[in-house]
């Protein structure tokens, strides 16, 4: 855990379950190894546009026959891979919204999904290119989600994650839960006494 990685994608810059637990992941991980480098992309102050067509038409045209427009419409995107790859460990602070994930780390992963770069397709299927890394879902729910619950399924908030990570190569991932922060600091503490466990 030499290069860290956080995404930020809760749109609260204040009173942020997940942004709390990204902050004690951080001091957890450098109280471990006082060597580690963090790096903070914080897509809320992020300028990450949806996808479109003029930014598909740039993904599938070969690198050396793009026009300058197509490379300006591809400079977010490579800047997000060039620091996906330079990190070995990858922390996403992701709250549920709507039983997913925030429309802007939905982006996130858009921007990072793509043939060629991330992942290849090949004659026995798919192939994510960014194997070797470790990832750490940080995720909050406002109610219970967990697969104890009758609303499990849901659940497309830490399940989707997964999902979309395993597709690019990065299918060593710890999920850890705050669940139903409305109702209670239950599942806050827990949350973060898991993360304390990860350090010790």
């Amino acid at each position: 855990m030499k290069k860290i990685l956080v995404i930020h994608s809760s749109p609260l810059t204040q009173g942020s379950k997940t942004r709390e637990l990204a902050a004690d992941f951080i001091a957890a991980a450098k109280a471990a190894d006082p060597q580690v480098s963090v790096t903070e992309r914080d897509l809320v102050k992020t300028d990450l546009p949806h996808i479109d067509e003029a930014l598909i038409g740039a993904f599938y045209t070969p690198a050396e026959q793009r026009t300058e427009a197509q490379k300006a419409a591809l400079a977010l995107s490579d800047e997000l891979l060039a620091e996906l790859r330079e990190h070995d460990t990858i922390v996403i602070g992701s709250p549920m919204h709507n039983f997913s994930i925030t429309s802007r780390l939905k982006a996130w992963i858009d921007h990072i999904s793509r043939v060629g770069e991330t992942f290849v397709y090949t004659e026995t299927g798919p192939k994510g290119l960014l194997e070797g890394k470790k990832a750490y879902i940080l995720a909050s729910r406002g109610g219970n989600y967990g697969p104890e619950s009758p609303a499990a399924a849901l659940n497309f908030q830490d399940t989707y994650l997964r999902a979309a990570l395993g597709f690019v190569g990065i299918d060593d991932v710890t999920t850890i839960v705050a669940e139903g922060v409305a109702q209670s600091e239950d599942g806050l503490a827990k949350a973060k006494q898991q993360i304390n466990e990860l350090a010790a």
